[in-house]
């Protein structure tokens, strides 16, 4: 999906998410975590994934938002990852999440245009989405929390700073992940 269509369908997921909180639709406030700290988790959990890709990616902060009670933290990458490495980019992406205990609640399968959806045991949820020229997205989103003031990411991102929303398409090339030839298969 294009990059303006993924906006609009993240704004119907949180908004969807946000009306759920507090009770409407069958979902509690968490007393135990504010917006603040929820986010904070959020952005260790990013952090995490992105670790895990090896070798490492070029990502910078994107929009982030606040609802009524959750908070969506989210990370593009600028590396081109090839067609022919993206389902490699992926299972690194999906082994981590079963690694860190997340739920996989949803896999689409499309060549162009893949996706991963998960779960954390306490409502966390997350998604890596390749989009338009092939770029990655990640999204966490929080459980209903306690409201509280919400600041920008603090961890520097992966290559430059782009200002919110403005981050351009895939440019950052890699000897792995934007070469054209599938991975070699893994040594015994």
């Amino acid at each position: 999906m294009k990059r303006p269509t993924r906006v609009i369908v993240t704004a119907l997921l949180t908004g969807m998410l946000i009306a759920g909180c507090g009770g409407q639709g069958g979902r509690e406030t968490r007393a135990d975590m504010n917006m603040q700290e929820a986010a904070e988790r959020a952005d260790a959990m990013l952090d995490a994934t992105l670790g895990a890709v090896v070798p490492e990616v070029q990502w910078a902060h994107d929009t982030w938002t606040s609802g009524s009670c959750t908070v969506t933290r989210r990370r593009t990458v600028t590396t081109v990852i090839s067609e022919q490495r993206r389902g490699n980019f992926l299972g690194v992406v999906e082994r981590s999440w079963k690694k860190s205990g997340y739920e996989i609640t949803g896999v689409n399968k499309d060549r162009e245009m893949p996706a991963i959806f998960a779960r954390t045991s306490d409502g966390f949820m997350m998604s890596v989405e390749v989009g338009y020229k092939g770029q990655a997205f990640f999204d966490v989103t929080t459980p209903c929390v306690q409201k509280a003031e919400v600041a920008d990411p603090v961890g520097a991102p992966n290559g430059p700073a782009h200002p919110y929303g403005k981050i351009p398409t895939p440019h950052v090339r890699s000897a792995f992940w934007s070469a054209t030839t599938p991975a070699p298969a893994p040594s015994a």
